[in-house]
């Protein structure tokens, strides 16, 4: 019995505290991709006022009138095609949850931290994991959204969740939000490592690498959002850490939705117009994904190769995500301890 035990009356609730929690958020996955799963996660996705920002009474009777009917179908096939048969679950959530056990494995020497991980869209939800977090005595949680370049679709919908939790706690613990790390070194030479490493493998030689980050809307950009110049930034510290032109490694932006104009050059058409314009060889890599996902195993690695063979190119290659790599799992360590500072 300790000191603290000794002196609580009996009837005392227990008390667990002392530690400290990483929580590690992704984007989010379906469970299946049946088309219940899909309309599910579809919903929750969809409804995000950070995601779509148009008027409830404009976005609702197009989201539950035909979205909803339509897309989970549609969304539920591209799954299938990258889907890990294997765990029966998505590449996300075997990436994610990898990083999560090896970013435990990495802090052993802080006996007093935890990792955990979650989806802002489905589930482990993260309202479940912080409050898990609690109850396994972290008074101090550290909230990592996965993803370098901040946008508030992204980013700012995490830290929204996870404050979110908070309103129903009466004894809440201290929170922490990761900035975004978009120009870190130890992130730029990792992604620069995975093309020198992938390239090697190939017996030919891209004339341009496109870096395709996830797009989103103009307006967003410009209401203030600081994604496009962070995705840019990126994009030039790499260029300038291997040595290419902006003709050699140029920037792109996927995954578009809806009738708004979105940030440019689009990738597909991008894809499409090089290889109409002669470029035979090419390589689609994606800084902005910690981990392969449906956009980049199903939309650049099966969509973007048969839209440039299709237009005449001959020699297409997708450079993976960091993932769970050694590389990968470096930025993401050296990140944490960075903001674990004061903690531990």
């Amino acid at each position: 019995m300790t000191a603290e035990s000794a002196a609580m009356p009996a009837d005392h609730p227990s008390i667990n505290i002392g530690k400290v929690g990483v929580l590690i958020v992704n984007l989010g996955t379906p469970d299946g991709t049946d088309y219940t799963s899909m309309r599910r996660y579809l919903r929750e996705f969809l409804s995000d006022r950070r995601v779509i920002e148009w008027s409830r009474f404009l976005w609702y009777p197009i989201l539950y009138g035909i979205v909803l009917n339509t897309r989970p179908g549609k969304v539920g096939k591209a799954y299938e095609l990258i889907w890990n048969k294997d765990l029966n679950e998505s590449y996300l959530r075997t990436y994610t949850r990898n990083q999560s056990d090896r970013l435990n494995e990495a802090l052993a020497d802080l006996p007093n931290v935890t990792v955990d991980w979650g989806m802002r869209y489905g589930q482990p939800s993260i309202a479940s994991r912080v409050e898990a977090l609690k109850a396994a005595g972290c008074d101090r949680i550290l909230v990592f959204p996965l993803y370098p370049q901040y946008a508030a679709a992204t980013t700012a919908t995490v830290n929204d969740k996870a404050f979110e939790t908070l309103l129903a706690m009466r004894w809440q613990p201290a929170l922490r939000t990761v900035p975004p790390y978009h120009d870190d070194p130890t992130y730029i030479d990792a992604l620069a490592n995975s093309v020198t490493a992938h390239l090697a493998t190939l017996d030919w030689e891209p004339e341009i690498i496109l870096t395709s980050f996830h797009g989103i809307p103009q307006s967003y950009f410009k209401k203030g959002d600081p994604y496009h110049c962070q995705c840019l930034k990126t994009a030039r510290l790499l260029r300038e850490r291997l040595g290419y032109s902006k003709e050699k490694l140029m920037v792109t932006f996927q995954s578009r939705f809806g009738p708004e104009e979105w940030l440019q050059p689009y990738t597909d058409k991008t894809v499409e117009r090089l290889a109409k314009e002669g470029v035979k060889r090419i390589a689609i890599m994606n800084p902005g994904f910690v981990s392969d996902c449906l956009e980049t195993l199903e939309e650049i690695a099966v969509q973007a190769e048969e839209n440039f063979h299709h237009n005449g190119g001959e020699k297409f290659t997708h450079i993976p995500c960091l993932n769970d790599s050694a590389d990968g799992m470096r930025v993401l360590e050296k990140v944490v301890r960075r903001e674990l500072m004061g903690w531990v």
